[in-house]
């Protein structure tokens, strides 16, 4: 078994055994413009609480990246919609996560474009 997995919309992948560029969450977002020809960024998250790593896909994605958006570390399967909202392509979890929260929880948020809780909220 591989000792991590890349999680897209159709499910888990193998590690495809990149190496990106790793942005740090406390990234100046002043020097995202340094990176914008990179073919895959991952940003760190060092743990779930941890959003910052949002922000900084949000705003690579505003000044125009289009590579491959990775996003590393800390995160959960319900962070997965989320994720991909703001710009991020995948998620890379470790094997352990994988056995924690299989398939089918991550497959349950590949709806991200579909889901609005302020619709939701406003029904």
């Amino acid at each position: 078994m591989s000792e991590f997995f890349l999680v897209r919309d159709d499910g888990f992948h193998p590690d495809d055994g990149a190496d990106p560029v790793v942005l740090a969450p406390d990234t100046d977002p002043a020097t995202l413009g340094d990176h914008l020809d990179r073919e895959l960024i991952a940003v760190d998250f060092p743990s779930m609480t941890d959003g910052r790593g949002f922000t900084l896909a949000r705003l690579l994605r505003e000044k125009g990246y289009q590579g491959r958006l990775r996003a590393v570390g800390g995160l959960i399967a319900d962070q997965y919609a989320m994720a991909r909202r703001v710009g991020f392509d995948e998620v890379r979890i470790p094997a352990a996560l994988a056995a924690r929260q299989p398939q089918d929880q991550w497959l349950f948020r590949a709806d991200w474009q579909n889901w609005d809780h302020r619709s939701r909220l406003a029904g």
